[in-house]
């Protein structure tokens, strides 16, 4: 769910610089096999000055991809690099590594006028709500060059020679309340991938000063409904205005729009005396307490705990500690 917003951050980025008279590479997961820290479509964007952003790894591969990086922005070649890794931490390309895998990353030019060109059409639909594909050739004519397959358009199938990417809109988390405790966790969801909505009626809370990692920000009283807000069964929402009448009536609407999550702040016997009052049934999809029980306290710990629920229900997880796993950590 990251790859749209990461994708995003990383095209615009280039095409910044490359209309500053910069020059940059991009870094691409393309294969792996075994666990990976990163699956394929994470990016890594390498500034020809040394600055980067994005990521291909956990941190042991950026700097030697990005020292191949800055000899593919000299040379104007793409290149496809294979890390192998092993649970012995033997040594790959000088580096001890040890995430029991192997990894494919095409480093290609990021800020050459065809890749410009390129970026600008898959910043386009990067704007919209519908899924659509990349392609890119890996090696021979075109290597590197990327390829926006719009909805509905043909895509090419996969091969050892390209890469193929599927890019779906990240899911819609839609907080209403903006008091100073959503400033948090409107940060970390977006930092997290989601799409976030704030929702309140208060306009000095709701300013993009508070929230600038919101999407999008929506003056609304529960009265006036949710026509607009994109409310229903792919979306997620947190319901936290402080208010419990406000609380009661945005759980009531949000359940009729057919919400699979809907995270409610405050006390058990809070939350199963809203559910009483508007007659609800919905045990399975009002999650109040909201959060997991991670010992938080703070309304920054409090929305990491939010923003863990939210990520553990949308891959249909059952929270446990990684150490408990068996089998690749990092395997769907």
């Amino acid at each position: 769910m990251k790859h749209w917003k990461e994708t995003g951050e990383l095209l615009s980025r280039a095409v910044r610089l490359a209309e500053a008279g910069g020059r940059a590479a991009l870094a691409t997961v393309v294969r792996i096999e075994g666990s990976s820290y990163r699956r394929p479509g994470a990016k890594f964007l390498v500034e020809e000055e040394g600055a980067t952003a994005g990521g291909v790894s956990g941190g042991c591969l950026e700097a030697d991809v990005s020292e191949v990086a800055l000899q593919v922005i000299r040379s104007g070649e793409s290149r496809v690099l294979r890390y192998e890794t092993g649970g012995d931490d033997a040594s790959v390309f000088g580096l001890g590594l040890g995430c029991n895998g192997t990894i494919e990353i095409l480093v290609a030019p990021a800020t050459t006028r065809g890749a410009i060109e390129a970026s600008r059409e898959i910043l386009d639909l990067l704007s919209g709500d519908e899924a659509f594909a990349m392609s890119t050739p890996l090696r021979g004519e075109g290597a590197g060059r990327a390829a926006a397959h719009g909805p509905g358009a043909s895509v090419p199938q996969a091969t050892n020679d390209l890469f193929v990417e599927t890019l779906t809109p990240p899911p819609a988390l839609v907080v209403f309340g903006a008091g100073d405790d959503a400033i948090p966790l409107c940060s970390f969801a977006a930092e997290a991938g989601f799409r976030v909505t704030v929702v309140d009626h208060r306009p000095a809370a709701l300013t993009q000063e508070r929230f600038s990692r919101a999407f999008r920000l929506v003056s609304r009283r529960p009265a006036e409904g949710t026509t607009g807000l994109h409310v229903g069964p792919r979306a997620f929402a947190v319901v936290k205005t402080h208010g419990f009448a406000q609380d009661r009536e945005w759980v009531r609407l949000l359940l009729a729009a057919g919400v699979p999550y809907v995270g409610l702040l405050g006390p058990r016997a809070r939350g199963a005396k809203i559910l009483s009052q508007i007659g609800a049934d919905a045990a399975g999809r009002v999650f109040t307490p909201v959060g997991l029980d991670l010992g938080a306290e703070g309304p920054e710990q409090v929305s990491i705990a939010i923003v863990a629920e939210l990520l553990a229900v949308r891959s249909s997880r059952e929270p446990v500690s990684l150490r408990e796993k068996e089998g690749a950590i990092h395997a769907g």
